[in-house]
């Protein structure tokens, strides 16, 4: 079983920049539609691609709500598995609301956490892993089949969105950490 070490400490995010479809995705799928255009040689950190992207409002609404939008905007590297909005709209009813109060503050932090690594895993590097240590310590199951990747119940629908200090794979739905 093959691990990526925790080394850093915090959060999850998502965006665009750039889409790799060099084939280094390994039969994940690709949707090009969510990526933001960015001029060569203007490095965005994470959070910035992420609200370039337009698709990842939500998460950047929880980011703020958590306290971890500064440490995604710097160090790293960092390789973030990003739900959409979408992905955020089909949790069950309310639990987005309640993730969000104040008083909930350290829930929504361990769910963001999850969804991050330390290090920077390119796709070619995610379909030869068994699971991943996210930010959280907890073990991100990972598995290859049939052609898609899938973290967790979530499906990879996008690969290789390259940021200044790191990468992200969109995800379709929200992984919610182990009790």
């Amino acid at each position: 079983m093959k691990f990526v070490r925790l080394t850093a400490a915090s959060a999850l995010l998502l965006g665009a920049c750039s889409s790799s479809s060099s084939g280094g995705g390994d039969g994940m799928k690709e949707k090009a539609s969510m990526a933001a255009s960015q001029p060569a040689g203007m490095a965005k950190n994470i959070v910035a691609v992420a609200k370039d992207a337009k698709a990842f409002n939500t998460l950047v609404t929880a980011l703020n709500a958590a306290g971890l939008t500064e440490t995604l905007s710097s160090g790293g590297p960092f390789t973030v598995f990003a739900p959409t909005d979408e992905a955020f709209a089909a949790l069950p009813a309310g639990t987005l609301q309640s993730l969000l109060k104040p008083e909930n503050k350290a829930q929504l932090q361990n769910v963001l956490k999850y969804h991050v690594v330390s290090g920077q895993v390119m796709a070619e590097e995610v379909v030869g892993l068994s699971s991943a240590e996210s930010l959280l310590g907890a073990s991100l199951p990972i598995q290859t089949e049939g052609g898609q990747v899938m973290v967790g119940n979530a499906t990879v629908v996008q690969t290789d969105v390259e940021a200044s200090n790191g990468v992200i794979h969109v995800i379709d739905q929200v992984l919610l950490p182990p009790e």
